[in-house]
C-alpha cells in the first residue's frame, strides 16, 4: 500500500533491455549439485545431476559446479558422463595440505583428474581456522593457497579460489584475510570468491568489505561471492556485494544449501533481469526466453526432491501473484501494476484472484475472467455464486487454496461444466496380512464403476507400488480411476498428485475432513482442488474427480473440441 512508482509494462522492459549499452557482464555460478546437496535430506542420483545440469545450461549460468571428485562415488561419475554444455562445468576440492607439495597431494590429483575446463579449491582466510582447525602457521596456510592456483594455471585451469569464512577472517584480521587473496590472485586465480560460510554477515557490512578488498588493490572482476542464508539475507548480500564491484554471484536453485540454504538465484535472476539499477548496468548470460521458464526450472527440482514448492517463494511461488483482498482484485483488474511489481509471464507465473468468503464481485469476476468465463457484471448467477461458496465454506470447504475446485463450483452454477463422465459407484477396502517375508503389511484394493455415453467400465487397483510398498486407499482409488476413462484417458495419463493435504476442521466424534490434492501434468501446470467429507476416503475421492474434471475441461479447450 506503499507509493511506489508503478513496474514499467512488461512489453516494454526487454526492448529496454536491447537498447542498453556498454552494460558490464555479472557471471552467475550455481553450487546446486554441490552446496545444494549438502541441504539435509538432499541426494542426488547421476542421472538427476545430469538432468539438473542440463536445465541450469539452458537457463543460462555461467559455471556449473557438479560437485566434488574424488569425495563420492556419485560426484566422481557425474564428472565421467558430464554433458557437453556451454556452461563451464567445474570441479570442487580444496587447497593442498600442508607438508606435501600440490604435485604430490592424492585429493588435489582427484580434483585435476575430473578434467574440467574450470576448478574451485576451498581454503582457510579466517586465522582462527588456520590455527585452530588446520593447526598449522599462517605463513604455511598462504603459501599453500599460492602453490595450488599455480598447479591449476599450469595445467590450463580456470583457477578459482573459495575464500572460506572469508567476512569473519576480515573482521578479525584483514590484513591477513587480504594476504590470502592477494596470494591467490599472484599465483594466478582468475576469481577470488569472498564466502560469507556461516551466513551472519549482514548486508551493509557485506558491502563495506567488498569495497574495502576493491580498495585495497584487488580488482573487482576478479571478485565473487558466496553468501548464506542464515539471517535470510543472502539475495541481500549477494546483490550488496555487486553493488559493492563483485562481478560474480555464486547461488543454487530455488535456494538448497546446508543448514538455511545459499543464495536463491530464483529470486537473483529477474532481480538482476527486470530491476534497476541492475538491469541498467548489467547483463547476465539469461535471455528472456529463459527466464520466462525460471517457474518450470524451479519446480522441475522440486519434483526430483519430491517436494512441495514453497507457495511464498519470490517471483516463482504460487502465492507470488495471489490477490486476495477485494479492493485489490478490483485494482487488478484495471490495471495489474496496481498490486504487482512485474508481469507474472516474465518468469512463466500466472496471477491468481483466489476465492474464499471474505471475497466480493470484484475478485469473482476477476477469477472468471482468468478461468476464461465472460460473465456480465450484473449477472444475477454471480450473486449466487458468491452465496455457494460462502455457505460451501461453512461446511468446511476452503478456495481460497483450491482455485481449480472454485472453478469447477462456478461453471456448474453458470450451467457450463461438461459431464465427461459419472462415477456410478465405487468400493475400497484395506486388509492387513502376512507377506511372504511373514510382515504384517496393509494392502488396499480400490474398485470404481464410471458410466462414458450408454458403457459402463469397471476398474480395479491395489495400493502396492512396484517396490511392494503399501501406497494408502486414496493411492488405490487414482489409479483404478485413472485406468480407463476410454475416449478421455490420453488426456489424464500424463497427470500425476503432487500433494495431498489433510485438514479436520472440527473436532470431536462429529470431525469433518478437508482434503486438498495438488496435481500437475506435462504442461507444467498445477492445480488444487478440494473434498470435504466425514470421510477421509470420499473427501479425497471427491477433490480427485475435480483434479481430473479440470484437465480434461482443460485439455478439450486448448484442444478445440
Amino acid at each position: 500500500m506503499g507509493g511506489c512508482l508503478p513496474p514499467t509494462p512488461p512489453e516494454d522492459i526487454f526492448q529496454q533491455m536491447k537498447g542498453l549499452a556498454m552494460r558490464e557482464r555479472l557471471y552467475l555460478y550455481d553450487t546446486t549439485l554441490r552446496d545444494g546437496q549438502q541441504t539435509q535430506g538432499v541426494q542426488f542420483s547421476v542421472l538427476e545431476k545430469l538432468q539438473i545440469a542440463q536445465a541450469l545450461d539452458a537457463l543460462g549460468v555461467d559455471y556449473i559446479e557438479g560437485g566434488w571428485p574424488g569425495a563420492n562415488p556419485t560426484d566422481s561419475d557425474f564428472f565421467t558422463a558430464r554433458p557437453q554444455t556451454r556452461a563451464t562445468i567445474t570441479a570442487f576440492g580444496m587447497t593442498k595440505r600442508v607438508g606435501r607439495s600440490a604435485e604430490n597431494d592424492d585429493v588435489l590429483a582427484a580434483v585435476l583428474d575430473a578434467a574440467t575446463p574450470a576448478v574451485c579449491l576451498v581454503g582457510k582466510t579466517h586465522e582462527f581456522h588456520v590455527t585452530t582447525a588446520l593447526g598449522v602457521t599462517l605463513e604455511e596456510n598462504r603459501a599453500a593457497i599460492a602453490q595450488s592456483m599455480a598447479h591449476l594455471a599450469a595445467r590450463g585451469r580456470e583457477a578459482l579460489f573459495d575464500a572460506e569464512h572469508f567476512f569473519d577472517g576480515y573482521r578479525a584480521n584483514p590484513a591477513y584475510a587480504l594476504d590470502c587473496l592477494r596470494a591467490a590472485l599472484d599465483a594466478g586465480a582468475r576469481w577470488l570468491v569472498l564466502c560469507d560460510t556461516n551466513g551472519g554477515t549482514l548486508p551493509a557490512e557485506v558491502g563495506r568489505v567488498v569495497a574495502e578488498v576493491i580498495a585495497s588493490g584487488i580488482p573487482g572482476d576478479r571478485l565473487g561471492i558466496h553468501c548464506h542464508d542464515d539471517t535470510g539475507n543472502a539475495v541481500a548480500c549477494s546483490l550488496a556485494a555487486v553493488d559493492a564491484g563483485a562481478r560474480q554471484i555464486q547461488g543454487t536453485l530455488n535456494g538448497l544449501g546446508e543448514r538455511c540454504g545459499n543464495a536463491n538465484l530464483t529470486s537473483l535472476i529477474p532481480t538482476l533481469m527486470l530491476k534497476s539499477p541492475y538491469v541498467d548496468r548489467f547483463e547476465i548470460g539469461v535471455t528472456p526466453e529463459a527466464l520466462a521458464g525460471l517457474l518450470k526450472t524451479s519446480r522441475m527440482l522440486d519434483d526430483i526432491l519430491n517436494r512441495v514448492p514453497l507457495r511464498a517463494a519470490a517471483y516463482v511461488g504460487a502465492s507470488a501473484f495471489a490477490h486476495k483482498a477485494g479492493l485489490h482484485a478490483s485494482a487488478i483488474l484495471k490495471d495489474p501494476s496496481t498490486y504487482e511489481h512485474i508481469a507474472p509471464e516474465l518468469v512463466g507465473n500466472e496471477r491468481i484472484i483466489p476465492m474464499s468468503n471474505q471475497a466480493g464481485q470484484s475478485n469473482l469476476r476477476a477469477r472468471l475472467v482468468a478461468a476464461g468465463l465472460q460473465v456480465a457484471p450484473k449477472d444475477p448467477r454471480l450473486g449466487r455464486i458468491l452465496e455457494v461458496v460462502k455457505q460451501r465454506e461453512d461446511q468446511g470447504y476452503a478456495y481460497d487454496g483450491a482455485q481449480a475446485s472454485f472453478e469447477l463450483l462456478a461453471r456448474r452454477e453458470l450451467d457450463l461444466c461438461p459431464r465427461f463422465f459419472e462415477v456410478k459407484r465405487y468400493r475400497v477396502t484395506v486388509e492387513r496380512r502376512k507377506n511372504k517375508y511373514d510382515q504384517m503389511v496393509s494392502l488396499s484394493e480400490a474398485v470404481v464403476v464410471v458410466k462414458i455415453g450408454d458403457r459402463k467400465m469397471l476398474s480395479v487397483s491395489e495400493s502396492m507400488d512396484e517396490t511392494g510398498t503399501d501406497r494408502g486407499p486414496v493411492n488405490a482409488l487414482a489409479k483404478a480411476l485413472g485406468k480407463d476413462l476410454g475416449p478421455y484417458q490420453a488426456m489424464i495419463d500424463d497427470m500425476k498428485l503432487v500433494d495431498f493435504k489433510v485438514r479436520i476442521t472440527m473436532g470431536g466424534t462429529e470431525a469433518v475432513t478437508r482434503v486438498i490434492i495438488d496435481s500437475e501434468d506435462s504442461a507444467g501446470r498445477r492445480w488444487s482442488t478440494v473434498g470435504v467429507s466425514a470421510n477421509i476416503v470420499d473427501a479425497s475421492f471427491e477433490a480427485l474427480l475435480d483434479a481430473i474434471q479440470w484437465k480434461l475441461i482443460r485439455d478439450v479447450k486448448e484442444g478445440g473440441l
